[in-house]
């Protein structure tokens, strides 16, 4: 079973910073993907930012430029620098990890239980 932490969400005016962690611990014998997505009451949960084992990232087109997702493969954690942010970010944001606990386990999905973000003009 893998647990995650996530941490550093909170109250910004438009223009402020951010930056999110998500801490995997367990039974981990290695990490595939990780990402982050958010989720405003009423719409569907939306994929923010991707980033894979070998570190490329991919971003939404509506972050682009603003978000940067990194990893620590060392410590498990994922992290999401969140910049420019605008009111239309607002929303609680979600850490998701693809890792297996064995060589040869299989692929399991862990969710993080969400952190706030909200963006006042």
């Amino acid at each position: 079973q893998v647990q995650l932490a996530e941490s550093g969400g909170g109250s910004v005016q438009a223009g402020g910073s951010l930056r999110l962690s998500c801490a995997a611990s367990g039974s981990i014998f290695s990490i595939d993907t990780m990402d982050w997505s958010r989720q405003v009451p009423g719409k569907e949960r939306e994929l923010v930012a991707s980033i894979t084992a070998g570190g490329m990232p991919n971003y939404a087109n509506s972050v682009k430029g603003r978000f940067t997702i990194s990893r620590d493969s060392a410590k498990n954690t994922v992290y999401l620098q969140m910049n420019n942010l605008k009111p239309e970010d607002t929303a609680v944001y979600y850490c998701h990890v693809l890792s297996r606990s064995h060589l040869l386990g299989r692929w399991d999905d862990s969710w993080g239980q969400g952190t706030e973000v909200t963006v006042s003009s």
